[in-house]
């Protein structure tokens, strides 16, 4: 049998390295990036910040608490943005089957690869050296046959890390493994499956199909599958736009109904802006309110045209968000997103990170 060879890219810290790369004084010391669109909220954490619990979406004031020397920076996210870009070049010295996760994580399919290097490892032991030598930054990789152990391989020796899971180590090596560090297991997931009994990958592989569909839908079927070292997705060089969105954090937290509906006209203002730009067509709007406590909730429906127009998206809005009872729970963030692309859209920007995460887990 011949076998896929995958490699993800992972960026240790990406957003915190470059901030003490291109600031000298930040180096050694705990650093968080805050997030600019998310008032109080930690984009990123270097690593002597993680080692005092403080990580990626905790609120500023908790990461404060558990890390007192802890030293804030804004975000500039132009500059991550140049420098995934001077990343992607390294990828592309190798294979154009290149899928983007995020700014500093990607996949790369290298069984056929432009200077054809027989092994797979020694394309990941170039790249991070070249990462190294022109960004000044350090990468962790992971090597194997398919996404989701190379992704489980990158994880699993951060920072720095290169790890190498081969066709016959794998089973192995999934049984040994936390749910935790499942593709698509989140903390919620995480939970069910403890109360399950289901902690490891071999206690996973050991529940029928039938089972994990019952208790977890069509994630299941991903869940047996890669408990059982299988996953045919393959690396997907470009992503047409599944939806187009935009968030703000407010400067307050609000409560009153005018208020809400002034900001809500300001969002959906924004999100018709980006999708005449984008010359994007979806019908179905999603509101997403986080509140002061961080507990969030989302709410969808679908149109009966496409979304472009103000006089659409803002009433939608307004049905939705009286779907939501806010009337003891202050609002922080307020965010609006198009999705279920219709016709023809702008075929020139297939892939663009977007950060608008509805989901709960």
């Amino acid at each position: 049998m011949t076998w896929r060879k995958i490699i993800h890219i992972d960026m240790d810290a990406f957003y915190a390295s470059i901030e003490q790369r291109d600031h000298p004084e930040l180096k050694g010391k705990p650093v968080a990036v805050e997030h600019e669109e998310q008032r109080g909220v930690v984009a990123a954490a270097s690593y002597e910040a993680r080692k005092y619990g403080v990580r990626s979406a905790m609120s500023s004031q908790k990461a404060k608490k558990l890390c007192p020397q802890l030293v804030f920076v804004p975000g500039h996210m132009d500059v991550y943005k140049e420098v995934s870009a001077q990343i992607h070049e390294i990828f592309h010295q190798y294979t154009d089957l290149i899928e983007p996760i995020s700014l500093d994580e990607a996949f790369l399919d290298v069984t056929e690869n432009k200077k054809d290097i027989p092994l797979a490892v020694d394309i990941a032991k170039a790249i991070k050296e070249e990462i190294h030598k022109r960004c000044h930054l350090i990468a962790s990789a992971g090597v194997s046959y398919n996404k989701f152990l190379a992704k489980v391989a990158s994880d699993y020796r951060k920072p720095d890390g290169l790890c190498t899971i081969h066709p016959d180590q794998a089973l192995d090596f999934i049984a040994s493994l936390p749910v935790e560090s499942f593709w698509g297991v989140g903390p919620v997931t995480a939970r069910k499956m403890h109360l399950l009994g289901i902690h490891t990958g071999l206690q996973l592989r050991d529940c029928s199909q039938e089972m994990l569909v019952r208790q977890f839908g069509k994630a299941g079927l991903l869940y047996y599958a890669f408990a059982h070292g299988e996953d045919d997705r393959p690396v997907v060089a470009e992503r047409i736009r599944k939806s187009i969105g935009c968030e703000h954090t407010l400067e307050r937290d609000i409560t009153a109904s005018s208020s809400v509906v002034i900001e809500l006209y300001h969002v959906a203002t924004e999100l018709m802006e980006r999708i005449a730009r984008k010359n994007f067509r979806g019908d179905t709007l999603t509101l997403k309110i986080k509140f002061d406590d961080f507990e969030m909730k989302t709410r969808s429906m679908r149109f009966t045209k496409e979304l472009v127009q103000l006089n659409d998206i803002l009433p939608l809005a307004k049905r939705l968000m009286k779907q939501i009872d806010y009337s003891h729970h202050p609002i922080r963030l307020i965010g609006l997103a198009v999705s279920n692309p219709v016709g023809e859209t702008d075929l020139s920007a297939r892939w663009e990170q977007l950060y608008l995460p509805f989901s709960d887990d």
